[in-house]
């Protein structure tokens, strides 16, 4: 499997409810995601690592939303210029984290159902299965990928998941506002 990923610079990082600036990108994307707070080091040299002990080093869960700027990305040649995807950090502009839940555990993550809301219009839903039947494979795949290459992730790492809802582009004057079953939610307003 290969997947794009990208970094989060704290810069970058905000606490819900945030406020961005809509001239700040060129076309701003939203993902709702679940997002991991790391409670625990995982050091590439003990990989590769199985599901439950990825759970076991997850210290807090919570919604998030990706925000991704595709700068007006020619989608039928996007394959074409995959370097300058990967080279521009994947379109990563930023992450809104909802409130940490640390009693997650008896929560069933594959199943929490998330709603997204544009302008309280809802615009899309789905479940935390939708990203690889659990949000915690996809984790387990960074970290066992990240592992083979050597990467180790030290406690306090913050890691999305992967989009519960397909990306909706937003506009200055958007209130967006997401809310998962169990976890809470999360708001961004684009001005």
């Amino acid at each position: 499997m290969n997947r794009l990923r990208a970094a989060l610079f704290a810069r970058t990082m905000h606490q819900s409810p945030a406020t961005v600036r809509g001239a700040e990108y060129v076309r701003l994307g939203v993902e709702c995601e679940i997002a991991v707070r790391l409670g625990t080091d995982l050091p590439a040299p003990r990989g590769p690592y199985s599901r439950e002990e990825v759970g076991r080093a997850v210290a807090a869960v919570m919604p998030a939303f990706e925000l991704v700027d595709d700068r007006q990305a020619d989608y039928a040649q996007l394959a074409a210029h995959v370097f300058s995807v990967i080279a521009d950090n994947v379109w990563n502009a930023g992450i809104v984290l909802g409130v940490p839940v640390t009693d997650w555990r008896d929560l069933d993550l594959a199943a929490a159902h998330g709603t997204m809301r544009i302008n309280d219009t809802v615009v899309g839903e789905g479940h935390g299965r939708d990203v690889m039947g659990h949000p915690l494979e996809a984790l387990t795949w960074l970290v066992n990928m990240l592992a083979k290459r050597g990467k180790s992730l030290p406690q306090g790492t913050i890691i999305t998941t992967g989009s519960v809802i397909t990306t909706k582009f937003v506009r200055p004057g958007d209130r967006v506002h997401l809310s998962v079953d169990g976890l809470g939610e999360v708001s961004l307003r684009v001005e």
